[in-house]
């Protein structure tokens, strides 16, 4: 028979990370080091997620494994992040900031003549990262694990998607934008989902990149073409609205003045 205490038993709280939100909120660290000693320390939780992320996967990832790995203890590592959910988090931003610098050594070359040959070499740079650092896809899949990492994770691709639109703005002078921050946000979407397809067991990643730039440059050529026939349009407009101008004052001017 069950005790009057364990039909009291308050229920089992839900880790935060795991609640459907109205509002998610992006999972950051409880505090960043500002003093070398406590980075050094925080840098070396963060390699050895990555090192144990890849060996076990997230499922049989834990916050203790980590500071063992980074001969920390288990409190400091709570001190900076409060479960393995911000933890993956970290690690996603961390990437996606490495990415965003990368990227910013490539502005102002849109819209050359020479773009294209631009967004093939930055496809190759970020298809590299992929394969040479396997970590970059354990991270990309834990952060569809909780409701509230994917929300951080559409925070991370949001914030990439702003710099990407404004890179777009010389190649689509006319797009609204809007629409522009929208193809952005699609760009984004495209390119790591691709990514992740491509480093698959069953893929050939080479076979797979190639389906990506067929991708992107056809998604933007069209886009650019778009923004041109917007300029034609909004040309004809303007000038037609000169000519009913010019005809109207035309016509003012030829009336005849009112009697007295």
């Amino acid at each position: 028979m069950e005790s009057a205490t364990n039909g009291r038993r308050a229920p089992r709280r839900i880790d935060p990370a795991l609640e459907v939100q109205a509002e998610p909120q992006e999972l950051v660290p409880r505090r960043r080091p500002t003093q070398e000693r406590s980075r050094r320390k925080f840098d070396a939780l963060l390699s050895a997620s990555r090192e144990l992320l890849t060996e076990v996967g997230f499922e049989s990832f834990t916050c203790e494994e980590v500071a063992s790995r980074a001969d920390v203890p288990i409190g400091t590592l709570y001190q900076f992040f409060a479960n393995k959910y911000v933890i993956v988090c970290e690690l996603n931003r961390q990437d996606l900031v490495g990415v965003q610098e990368e990227l910013a050594k490539f502005n102002g070359r849109i819209p050359s003549v020479d773009w294209l040959r631009f967004l093939n070499s930055f496809v190759d740079h970020l298809a590299g990262l992929w394969t040479t650092d396997p970590s970059r896809r354990e991270v990309w899949l834990a952060m569809q694990s909780t409701p509230s990492t994917r929300a951080t994770g559409a925070i991370h691709e949001r914030e990439f998607a702003e710099q990407v639109a404004r890179m777009l703005a010389p190649l689509t002078p006319d797009t609204p934008r809007p629409r522009r921050k929208l193809m952005a946000e699609v760009l984004v979407h495209i390119v790591y989902s691709m990514l992740n397809f491509s480093v698959q067991d069953d893929q050939t990643h080479a076979d797979a990149v190639v389906e990506l730039k067929r991708i992107m440059v056809a998604y933007l050529q069209v886009a650019e073409q778009d923004s041109r026939a917007q300029a034609k349009r909004r040309k004809r407009l303007e000038e037609s609205e000169r000519k009913r101008a010019e005809q109207e004052t035309d016509q003012a001017e030829e009336a005849p003045a009112p009697s007295a």
